[in-house]
């Protein structure tokens, strides 16, 4: 589980993130919704140590995220930001070996390679794998950033917009992967969608966010709801039964 009590980001006189006060039930995936500026990423930073807290604490599976030694905490919590930007020519695999730095520190081991290689089939990448990632596409290199992060192997994973430059059919196939990665290996995964019709149909809980502040937080059934819809994004949000649940109209 991870749990924020009383966290607080304060920018500016008109710029805030919290008082926050979540929990995240362990196992599954929850997703963190709302319009530009809610604080979606701000939040999923704190919550992964790459941004501080003004005051307030977090705790991911009961280590206190302030106090827990770095090496100790990656073992147990990954992430992936937005700005991904690696100046040195990588290939793939040898980018998704720094998911094995927390156990290996540099020195990668028989085992080590065996789940480098797990994590780039997971990802469809295996024919990508001795290419430099300037060979790569855009949406070709995020999914080879997320592989780096699943090979981490960590119990918690945390995915500031992992769908950017995916097309439709990468952005489902990219969903699918982490909804089996949460099945299969029971890992939590905090993922940032903008999408809420992604979160709907992959999410097992969605955190709405709104002005810096928990807006509403429940399974997709309970927030796919258009009065909600409409107060969260200010503009007109209709629900519809789709093929596979619930589907926002917002054109």
């Amino acid at each position: 589980m991870i749990t924020l009590n009383d966290v607080r980001k304060v920018y500016s006189s008109k710029v805030t993130i919290g008082p926050v006060d979540l929990k995240i039930p362990q196992g599954g995936i929850t997703a963190l919704v709302g319009p530009n500026g809610a604080g979606k990423s701000a939040l999923l930073t704190m919550v992964g140590r790459l941004l501080g807290m003004d005051s307030g604490a977090i705790e991911v599976a009961g280590y206190d995220i302030a106090s827990t030694k770095s090496r100790d905490l990656a073992k147990i919590l990954s992430i992936l930001r937005q700005e991904n930007h690696f100046v040195t020519r990588l290939t793939v695999r040898q980018l998704v070996g720094f998911g094995r730095f927390p156990y290996s520190q540099g020195r990668l081991t028989t085992e080590d390679e065996e789940i480098i290689s797990e994590a780039i089939d997971f990802l469809d990448l295996t024919e990508l794998e001795g290419r430099y990632l300037d060979q790569l596409s855009g949406g070709q290199r995020q999914r080879a950033y997320v592989a780096m992060v699943l090979c981490q192997d960590t119990e918690f994973v945390l995915l500031d917009e992992p769908l950017n430059n995916l097309d439709m059919k990468h952005s489902v196939e990219m969903m699918k992967h982490l909804k089996t990665a949460a099945v299969s290996t029971g890992r939590t995964i905090i993922i940032v969608l903008h999408d809420i019709n992604f979160a709907a149909s992959y999410a097992d809980y969605i955190c709405a966010m709104k002005d810096g502040s928990v807006a509403e937080f429940g399974s997709p059934a309970e927030i796919m709801q258009p009065d909600t819809l409409t107060r969260i994004f200010d503009t007109p949000v209709s629900v519809i039964d789709g093929p596979s649940g619930p589907l926002a109209c917002y054109f």
